[in-house]
């Protein structure tokens, strides 16, 4: 059995539109939000800022904490491969330094990445997003801290 996994992530709003990473997997795209695995020693604000520059290859300055999700592999629809992971995910709500350049590119993106894409909060319920429910929340105009539990 794996250990638990506590994980950082970004939530980047400008002008209406949400910052994720665009992945591809053997059924087309999805969409996460960018950020990743804490390291032994690291503050959760700082394994943020780390990945944001691995998958996004910008600085972010990170502000409050919103929401809360945990994942329970065996309870949801990756079951087959994911049945063993439970990772808790803080989400932050953050924003690109005013010195980043206009095109994003990662130090180091994760295996799937494909590119980074900013999304309209409107559509979200129409991609493939993950959480799905963070998405519901986002295109509902709820910012307010939040454990959203065991879901996806």
């Amino acid at each position: 059995m794996k250990p638990i996994r506590n994980s950082a992530k970004a939530i980047i709003i400008q002008q209406g539109k949400l910052l994720l990473t665009k992945n591809k997997d053997n059924d087309g795209f999805f969409y996460l939000f960018p950020g990743g695995g804490q390291e032994h020693g690291e503050v959760l604000k700082e394994t943020l800022k780390r990945e944001c520059i691995e998958e996004l290859g910008v600085q972010v300055e990170v502000q409050d904490l919103v929401y809360v999700r945990e994942y329970i592999g065996k309870n949801h629809e990756f079951a087959a491969w994911d049945h063993d992971v439970h990772q808790v995910e803080f989400y932050f709500v953050c924003s690109i330094a005013k010195d980043a350049p206009a095109q994003m590119d990662g130090t180091h993106p994760d295996q799937d990445q494909i590119g980074v894409e900013w999304v309209d909060i409107r559509q979200l319920d129409h991609i493939r997003l993950y959480p799905k429910a963070l998405g519901h929340h986002l295109v509902n105009n709820e910012m307010n801290v939040r454990y959203l539990g065991d879901v996806n």
